[in-house]
Order: C-alpha cells, then structure tokens, then sequence
C-alpha cells in the first residue's frame, strides 16, 4: 500500500517523463488517515486534451478514474465503480467516446493503469 506522498510523486513522475504531457497539475489532495487518501491530478496532454487521474485509497482497496477531457468535457473513462457488473472485467470498465461501456485491461494498481492508460492514448507505432 503507498501513502499518498509515494503515490502522488508516482502518478506525477510517469506524466512528466511519458513525454506526452505538457503541465501536470495537482488538483486536490486529501489526506484521511496513513491508510486513507484520495488525490486528483489533471496533465495538459500534447494533443490539446487533457487527462484528468482521480484515486482514492483506503488500505488495500483503490477506486480509480482516468478521464481523457476535451475543452472540459469528457470524452473517455476508465473505472472501477462497480455499476456494471455485466461486463466480463468488473469492476473495471472503459467508456469510450460513443458512450458506450466496453471491457477494461485495467486492474486497479496505480503503478500499472497509468502507464497502460498513456499507451492506450499513445499507441507505439
């Protein structure tokens, strides 16, 4: 489990070095306990976009968004709340840009979804 300075300093590192990420800002940090933060973390994207990361932790349990914004307004998301449990990667799903709900190759570790999510909106070539 990372406290949320680890955590924090994580997330801003892989925006910063991932090369696709003008200013990151931290938007908000709330620390409830050791065991208990949540944080929200907005990078200005080379595309115009941005992506907005929210987590929230509470010992070993993480909800988590990754919300792909443009001009302020959501165009994709990852999460994990648990209000889909139809599809096959509940809790962890995808809604892409037509509004619809698709599996997600998420797993709810910070250290992994973010990288993942960078080369989900950056594909190699």
């Amino acid at each position: 489990m990372n406290t949320l300075a680890v955590l924090l300093s994580q997330v801003v590192t892989v925006l910063q070095e991932s090369g696709y990420c003008g200013a990151v800002h931290v938007l908000e940090t709330h620390p409830f306990s050791g065991r208990q933060f949540a944080l929200k973390v907005r990078a200005e994207l080379i595309t115009g976009d941005a992506l907005q990361i929210r987590i929230y932790c509470n010992g070993d349990h993480v909800d988590y968004s990754y919300q792909l914004l443009n001009g302020g307004l959501p165009v994709q998301r990852w999460d994990n709340k648990e209000h889909f449990p139809e599809i096959a990667s509940h809790p962890h799903h995808f809604h892409n840009s037509a509004g619809e709900v698709e599996i997600s190759p998420l797993t709810g570790d910070p250290e992994h979804d973010l990288s993942l999510v960078m080369s989900l909106l950056f594909p190699p070539n």
